[in-house]
């Protein structure tokens, strides 16, 4: 797998709608995070290749968990895995556990916008 390629649950078709701008304020620490996250996998990981024993890589792993649970969370989800992530680790998959009431949505590039339909608080972009 692609150091640039990210699991098909972190991509959507959710876009910005004026009408939702107001809401999307909230979601400016995560997006933040997540443009720093698509910059780091779009530079530096490409130094390292694909040498991680987890999939999602470790990178993708960071963004699943940032969109699923915000900044904080997700920024600590992501030590986590990164403190299991060892040369005695026996690796494997390891996917982001889902937030049980996410109500956003995801862009293409992996931003998470406000939900444009009202869904119910449990729908996820998940579809496995």
């Amino acid at each position: 797998m692609s150091v640039t390629t990210l699991p098909s649950y972190s991509l959507g078709s959710g876009v910005l709608q004026a009408s939702g701008l107001a809401g999307s304020v909230p979601l400016l620490p995560r997006n933040l995070g997540l443009a720093l996250l698509h910059g780091y996998r779009a530079t530096i990981s490409h130094v390292y290749g694909d040498v991680c024993k987890y999939y999602p890589s470790c990178s993708a792993y960071a963004v699943g968990a940032v969109q699923q649970h915000g900044l904080l969370k997700g920024s600590a989800l992501t030590a986590a895995r990164l403190a299991r992530c060892h040369p005695w680790a026996q690796g494997g998959i390891d996917d982001v556990p889902l937030h049980p009431h996410f109500r956003h949505e995801l862009t293409r590039h992996g931003f998470v916008v406000p939900s444009t339909d009202g869904g119910p608080l449990g729908a996820s972009p998940r579809k496995d």
